[in-house]
């Protein structure tokens, strides 16, 4: 099996992450096979905000504010329980990325085409950290949707949060491949 193959087939996502996370010389790696991401128009429509050390701690705060604006606006208060998820959500990986979709209105390129290159994108970035060493958990949740936390990292009410990207390593260090089953999955028009 040649090493994109096996890349492929012992990515998985990990919930917790701990140090190391990838150096500045292995992010800047990371992301540029992030931004070779297929890209009708070549639009490059993704955008990646990084969050460690300190930012990362601060950006919980925005987290915990959206969460509260969210259940004021339904009329509901906050357990402790969501509060203490919320305010540590970024405490599960020594880095998390934010991959966003800044959505070209003056485009023929349509939106949704913009956010599957996106994702692509995402792919790409979650290969080449599995590549280099790294495990990673894909999430979303309702940040991802938020307005407030989108203005807080830069974007516009029509762009979109694609994924947190969580990275960092497995501390139960595994790499088996996986053998996922077809059978439902395949269908060969006749």
């Amino acid at each position: 099996m040649n090493d994109v193959i096996k890349t492929i087939m012992s990515r998985q996502s990990v919930g917790r992450l701990v140090d190391p996370a990838p150096s500045p010389t292995e992010l800047q790696m990371i992301l540029k096979a992030a931004a070779n991401a297929p890209d009708h128009g070549v639009l490059r429509p993704f955008h990646f905000i990084v969050f460690k050390d300190e930012e990362k701690m601060r950006f919980q705060k925005v987290l915990l504010e959206a969460l509260e604006r969210r259940a004021r606006a339904k009329g509901s208060t906050l357990t402790e329980g969501q509060i203490k998820k919320e305010s540590t959500k970024f405490e599960r990986a020594p880095m998390v990325i934010a991959v966003a979709t800044k959505i070209n209105l003056r485009s023929k390129i349509p939106e949704v085409e913009q956010i599957l290159s996106t994702a692509a994108a995402v792919e790409n970035l979650l290969l080449a950290a599995k590549s280099l060493g790294y495990d990673s958990m894909w999430r979303t949740g309702e940040a991802t949707y938020d307005d407030f936390v989108k203005t807080a990292i830069g974007l516009e009410a029509t762009d979109h949060i694609v994924a947190w990207v969580y990275l960092g390593t497995n501390p139960r260090s595994t790499s088996e491949s996986r053998d996922p089953s077809l059978i439902d999955l395949v269908t060969f028009w006749r």
